[in-house]
């Protein structure tokens, strides 16, 4: 190498600029960075799946929200990660144990996201401010997961979706689903805490979707 020629290189012009809340940076330190953004990751016999979402200010995790789906030791793992993530730097965060393996890949992938500037709020002015976290969990502080379950014997069954926990299917003259009735789990504990009686709760947290009042059959989806 020392008796070879020396070319110079021209194309480098430095980092390519990223939009980091609606400014165009071009970052070489890791504080630098600023987003809020999401990213989604499996554990490795593929049994659950983790969403974490960060806010993350020149370079600090501020916020944390971190939703999981799969064995019960993911689902405390959540409330330990949730724990080491604040007042990390996104390198920290990176190279720290999460403890499941569903959270340290999301936290790979949410990083990839940041770094790349691909961030939700990569062209929002300022970002988001800390607290947008919740706005995913709406007024009752939980996440909407969605469960149904099929076989080829007794068809689907709709369990848990966006608007609460399923307690009835309304099916029509073809036996098929045309609309549910749910109940808002979050609202009923609230109401529960404030000392209301059940029935009462249960009545006022209790509504139907779709054409609930048009089926001719309506069946538990648990238990029948």
């Amino acid at each position: 190498m020392e008796n070879k020629t020396c070319v110079n290189c021209m194309a480098s012009r430095g980092a390519s600029p990223i939009p980091e809340e609606a400014k165009w940076v071009q970052v070489k330190d890791i504080m630098q960075i600023s987003g809020f953004s999401h990213g989604c990751g499996k554990c490795a016999p593929q049994q659950g799946t983790c969403k974490l979402t960060l806010n993350v200010k020149d370079g600090i995790i501020k916020e944390a929200l971190v939703e999981t789906i799969g064995c019960t030791g993911m689902t405390h793992s959540a409330g330990m990660a949730c724990e080491i993530l604040i007042g990390k730097t996104l390198l920290e965060a990176l190279n720290t144990d999460l403890v499941c393996d569903a959270i340290n890949d999301a936290m790979k992938q949410i990083f990839l996201q940041l770094v790349y500037g691909r961030s939700q709020s990569a062209f929002s002015e300022g970002g988001l401010n800390v607290g947008a976290g919740l706005e995913d969990l709406g007024k009752n502080w939980m996440s909407a997961v969605g469960t149904a379950y099929a076989n080829e014997q007794i068809g689907p069954r709709y369990l848990n979706l966006a608007e609460g926990y399923i307690t009835k299917l309304a099916l029509d003259k073809n036996n098929e689903i045309i609309g549910y009735e749910y109940l808002n789990i979050g609202g009923l504990v609230k109401m529960l805490e404030a000392g209301e009686p059940y029935d009462v709760v249960r009545t006022k947290n209790c509504k139907t979707y779709g054409r609930f009042s048009e089926g001719v059959k309506f069946i538990d989806p648990r238990s029948k």
